[in-house]
């Protein structure tokens, strides 16, 4: 458990989207569209891409769908963490990481119509510091889901709790 969940979360969300924005502004500022500069070999480089679409490059063109599905993912968010409290360093840092990621892709989308990706290791889709923290905090979220005892419990705080059955099948007061 996290003493002060929302300072982690606040922190988790402002180091992300810091920089991922101070480093796809690098990219703009210093490659022209499509250039590509080799980093290490033949292994990582950075190439300026400008995505108008999703993940891989799909959906060319779907801004403003993009624009509000971040905008839902950002709002369903805010309403578990409004609701459920969360105080979990795992689901904390997950619910930070994908905040993160969606406004980094969102901000890039509503100022400049595109999202800007630059990490290219070439056998996957050039992408983004946002893409990783989306990634690794859906990653993180599944895998609590799945395997945390924790995770069962989770509910409507605000349900009645369910009465024990007593010994002998008993369960009147």
């Amino acid at each position: 458990m996290i003493r002060r969940p929302a300072r982690y979360f606040a922190v988790t969300v402002a180091s992300v989207l810091i920089l991922d924005q101070v480093s796809k502004a690098l990219v703009r500022s210093s490659l022209a569209a499509g250039e590509s500069v080799a980093v290490i070999g033949t292994v990582l480089s950075f190439t300026h891409v400008r995505n108008t679409g999703a993940a891989f490059g799909i959906f060319q063109g779907g801004t403003p769908f993009f624009i509000a599905t971040s905008v839902a993912v950002l709002a369903v968010i805010a309403w578990v963490w409004w609701r459920l409290r969360p105080a979990n360093v795992w689901v904390v840092s997950a619910l930070g990481l994908v905040s993160a990621g969606a406004a980094g892709n969102l901000i890039d989308r509503a100022v400049n119509g595109h999202v800007t990706d630059f990490i290219d290791v070439h056998v996957w889709p050039v992408f983004n510091v946002a893409d990783v923290a989306l990634d690794v905090g859906v990653g993180i979220l599944v895998v609590w889901l799945l395997f945390s005892k924790e995770a069962e419990g989770v509910s409507d705080p605000d349900a009645p709790a369910e009465r024990p059955v007593r010994a002998g099948g008993d369960s009147a007061p």
